[in-house]
């Protein structure tokens, strides 16, 4: 979810308390279900990097923060980074901060949109080196969006913000795909999905995986309630489904494999 928030508003009705963000929906309906973590691989100097989680500014609140974000990528030396990615979304800015991270750091990276890169992790992915999708794998872009209270000039900087954050957005996006910058507009407001073939097609990624380069038979069941065109399945992945703690397993033994 790219979330702004907006200067603190003047007032707020009385039950503003009862109001959920689509932010706010997104973490409370998929907290604890994620997974952020390293793994090194000195003998081939290389580094696999999970990012299963949803991007936020805070990780108190669940997801993975652009701080232990930085911490993490900061602290890898290999010359290749394996950044494998199943993520609903997240703030704006937090994605932009880990997007900064990637393009700065030292190493080759390798987006591996394993899952969703969905809204603000869409970013993330496409400041990789390269970006390789899996075969049910999804991207989507939407225009940026938020919860706003208070009077009339409250609401206009609200607004103001959103057009700047969505410029920003079609920017970006357009100098990494290449596309018109009005089309790139049109998805976001559509918020538009799109598949593995269609994301390589319009040059959000640069190629669909290989078996080899496939995902683990992992599938965290992403709760996509908060948005408007989500996919009906809750993963996009045609293969079987595996619990979150099948592929913890799985890494502690290929981390084992590695020492």
């Amino acid at each position: 979810m790219l979330q702004a928030n907006p200067p603190p508003p003047r007032s707020q009705p009385r039950n503003a308390h009862e109001t959920k963000s689509p932010l706010n929906k997104l973490l409370s309906d998929n907290r604890g279900k994620g997974l952020f973590r390293v793994d090194n691989n000195d003998a081939q100097d290389e580094a696999t990097v999970w990012l299963y989680d949803m991007i936020v500014s805070d990780s108190y609140w669940g997801g993975v923060s652009a701080i232990d974000f930085a911490k993490q990528m900061t602290a890898v030396d290999a010359k290749t980074i394996h950044l494998r990615i199943n993520s609903p979304g997240g703030e704006v800015f937090a994605g932009q901060a880990m997007a900064q991270i990637i393009r700065e750091h030292a190493a080759k990276i390798i987006a591996h949109i394993d899952g969703y890169a969905a809204s603000a992790a869409s970013w993330v992915a496409l400041a990789a080196d390269e970006v390789i999708i899996s075969t049910g794998g999804m991207i989507m872009i939407h225009n940026a969006n938020t919860i706003a209270y208070g009077n009339a000039r409250d609401l206009q900087d609200t607004a103001a913000l959103l057009e700047k954050i969505d410029g920003i957005l079609v920017a970006t996006y357009a100098e990494a795909t290449g596309q018109d910058p009005q089309q790139i507009a049109e998805w976001m407001a559509n918020e538009t999905w799109f598949t593995s073939e269609e994301a390589v097609q319009n040059r959000f990624a640069d190629r669909i995986a290989t078996d080899s380069e496939s995902a683990p038979d992992n599938v965290i069941q992403w709760n996509l309630t908060a948005w408007t065109n989500a996919p009906v399945t809750n993963h996009p992945s045609s293969r079987k489904s595996a619990p979150l703690d099948h592929l913890r397993r799985r890494l502690r033994l290929a981390e084992a494999q590695n020492a």
